[in-house]
């Protein structure tokens, strides 16, 4: 029989429409990937997760990338996300792999990182028996996740995952579990994908909206205000709400602070910002929070790096705390105005209400004349001297790449002096664990960033001790050619342990010193330091250089910046430094250290 146009349009559509058949549990979860866009997953194989491994080597769709641990591979999903806006996912094999996992969870809840971590888990029979490489690790992230999943039913498959994407990128970000034995990654089903998803719970599935009332308060307490700050975190930049803070401030003329976590939300070197505030931020920031009389919070949590002592935080001040998720509000700091909401819906309906003039503009004129003085006589200083400072090494690296690259971090003084001397200027440019604290984030989350960023200049700013942590994802850049680059602030010593010895242990060391001590400073015997980078990253077939004289500084961040692929640069520094100004823990401004 001879077939018509019809009929051979109908048999090209019936080819290219997928038929329902069987697949098994393992590539189900490969197709619900594929379905929530994914484009990269950080993958450590192991026994009971070998079926998703497999799995992924069927897909065309999703890059892997085997890091050297699991924890830098969870890290580096981390950075990825923070990098991207995007969901980061990673997966691990049960027990140790999956407990290798934690911290990176534990770091995404607390800073409202999007992730979803995927682990193997012994087969059903086998759980609650104490198995090989068995834990609960549904029952272990509980307190640190939004959401944890324990498959049993493979026909459960696509709902889970289509749930888990909704929640971890929904209302305020957060990591979430997908636990499944080794059994249900084998069995077969006909997947049926949902388009949508409801979520059953409230508070996790709704996006919160401001009253009209309240955004008419805030205004009506803006109006009565002579000396105004806007306090905004990285709510604000998980909101993609930049563009309308600035906005605002601008139509306002109220000077604004960020938190670590907020860096880049709001232009550094705009004449409004204060930079950011807290235990070491800038003095200006600190005393205009202590002196104003209405502090507007925005995506900001009152955490305890940012107040020191909460009753003596802004004691002149009505508070207005804006945040999307509804249990921060009044945790931290009672606030006279607290507000449920998507920070970016409120400040578009602010500025709508301001250029329809239904709010009579603050005069600011003279706080920002004060605060304009601040910050021109207390700005972040260091003095020079005759070994390089870690300050000039990252003020230096700004000038070189002009403010225009995206730093990673690990977690010491280098991780401070990072945020006080690359200033931002633009939001997800700056990636560090800040909420939990972890030392080893820096590298795999530059290479996650790197991903999620390929065409910017992405460079790790870390300490010696932090950077040893997780040191073998040299490897991983090695052989995925992931050209993130890393400036190692050597001092010898767990920097900022130090300085709280020095400051309040009458400078007793308490195994803080890395190298042995007859090899201690770079002026005596700098072939005897320990460990030797540069050694190590070759090693790894990383390009590695080291730095001891300030005259060599320049010629070598022109060169890490120039390398094509992944490059190390040690960089020995004074041993001596401090990072201020200094706030002391659960202190206030009236106890700030400056010099």
């Amino acid at each position: 029989m001879k077939k018509t146009a019809a009929n051979r349009t109908a048999a090209r559509q019936a080819a290219a429409t997928p038929v329902a058949r069987e697949l098994k549990g393992a590539d189900i979860v490969v197709r619900c990937l594929e379905r929530e866009g994914v484009e990269v997953v950080f993958t450590y194989p192991g026994g009971s997760a070998l079926e998703i491994n497999q799995a992924l080597t069927r897909t065309r769709k999703i890059r892997t990338i085997l890091p050297r641990h699991e924890q830098g591979g969870s890290f580096a999903a981390s950075g990825y996300a923070r990098a991207s806006g995007k969901v980061g996912v990673c997966t691990a094999t049960s027990g140790p792999g999956a407990t290798n996992l934690v911290s990176a969870i534990a770091d995404a809840f607390m800073d409202s990182v999007p992730l979803v971590a995927i682990t193997g888990q012994v087969f059903q029979k086998f759980i609650g028996k104490t198995a090989f490489q068995e834990t609960d690790f549904f029952g272990m992230t509980l307190p640190v996740v939004k959401h944890s999943y324990l498959v049993l039913d493979v026909r459960d498959l696509p709902r889970v995952f289509k749930e888990a994407f909704a929640l971890a990128r929904s209302g305020r970000p957060g990591p979430v579990v997908i636990d499944i034995p080794k059994d249900v990654q084998q069995a077969r089903a006909v997947p049926e994908f949902p388009d949508a998803i409801t979520l059953s719970n409230p508070v996790l599935a709704n996006t919160p909206r401001a009253t009209d009332a309240d955004l008419d308060a805030l205004l009506r307490l803006l109006e009565k205000s002579k000396r105004p700050v806007l306090y905004t975190g990285g709510g604000i930049i998980a909101a993609n709400a930049s563009a309308e803070l600035r906005k605002f401030a601008e139509k306002t003329r109220v000077p604004v602070t960020t938190t670590l976590m907020g860096l880049g939300a709001f232009p550094e070197n705009h004449p409004l910002s204060l930079r950011w505030l807290g235990m070491h931020g800038l003095a200006a920031a600190n005393w205009a929070v202590d002196q104003c009389d209405l502090l507007i919070a925005l995506g900001a949590r009152f955490d305890d790096r940012v107040t020191g002592d909460t009753a003596r935080f802004a004691p002149r001040a009505t508070i207005v705390h804006l945040d999307i998720d509804a249990s921060e509000l009044n945790k931290n700091k009672p606030a006279d105005l607290p507000v449920a909401a998507d920070v970016l819906d409120a400040l578009r309906r602010l500025n709508a209400r301001l250029a329809a003039g239904k709010c009579r503009l603050p005069d600011t004129r003279e706080w920002l004349s004060q605060t304009d003085a601040w910050k021109a006589d207390f700005p972040f200083r260091y003095e020079t001297g005759p070994h390089i400072r870690p300050q000039e090494v990252i003020e230096t690296l700004h000038r070189l790449t002009k403010g225009d690259a995206t730093i990673v971090t690990g977690v010491g003084q280098h991780q401070m002096w990072a945020a006080q001397f690359y200033p931002l200027t633009a939001p997800r440019r700056f990636i560090s664990s800040l909420g939990l604290g972890a030392m080893g984030y820096g590298y795999p989350a530059a290479l996650g960033a790197k991903l999620a960023q390929p065409k910017a200049q992405v460079i790790d700013i870390d300490g010696d001790g932090s950077f040893l942590m997780n040191i073998q994802e040299l490897a991983t850049a090695a052989v995925e050619k992931i050209a993130a680059k890393v400036i190692i602030l050597n001092n010898q010593h767990l920097g900022m342990v130090v300085q709280w010895e020095d400051r309040f242990y009458n400078g007793n060391r308490g195994n803080t010193l890395l190298t042995r001590p007859e090899n201690l400073g770079h002026a005596g015997n700098p072939s005897g330091l320990y460990p030797d980078f540069v050694k190590i990253a070759e090693g790894f077939g990383v390009k590695a250089r080291r730095v001891l004289d300030r005259a060599d500084l320049v010629p070598a961040l022109n060169e890490l910046l120039a390398h094509d692929g992944p490059c190390v640069l040690d960089v020995i520094t004074d041993n001596t430094q401090h990072v201020l100004p200094m706030i002391p823990g659960g202190a206030s401004v009236a106890d700030m250290i400056l010099e």
